[in-house]
């Protein structure tokens, strides 16, 4: 039974910075992709960034240069660095994990675990 798990939510400042954590469990290392997805109140849920099978990023235009995405292989963990934080970046922030092919990894629709969201507040 495949579980994520993300912590690390919380309020910041405009400018500031936040990381995200996912915590997986099920997922076999070689197969699933994970990504992060992001969703504003009366918002469309959109794709953040994620990575493939084989580790490579993909990210969205509106945080590229701004936010990381990294993982932790021995924990099962997936990070998201967040820097130079505006108020659009608002939002609750998922954690997603599927069979995905790259150039699919923006786009919700394709996965199919999720967890449970953390809130991503930032204050003008």
């Amino acid at each position: 039974q495949v579980q994520l798990v993300e912590s690390g939510g919380g309020s910041v400042q405009a400018g500031g910075s936040l990381r995200l954590s996912c915590a997986s469990a099920g997922l076999t290392h070689g197969v699933h992709s994970m990504a992060w997805f992001r969703q504003a109140p009366g918002k469309e849920r959109e794709g953040v960034g994620g990575t493939d099978s084989s580790g490579a990023p993909r990210y969205a235009d509106s945080v590229s240069g701004r936010f990381t995405i990294s993982k932790e292989s021995a924990k099962n963990t997936l990070y998201l660095q967040m820097t130079g934080l505006t108020p659009d970046d608002g939002a609750v922030y998922y954690c997603a994990a599927g069979r995905v092919p790259w150039w699919n990894l923006l786009t919700p629709t394709f996965f199919d675990y999720w967890g449970q969201g953390a809130q991503v507040t930032v204050s003008s």
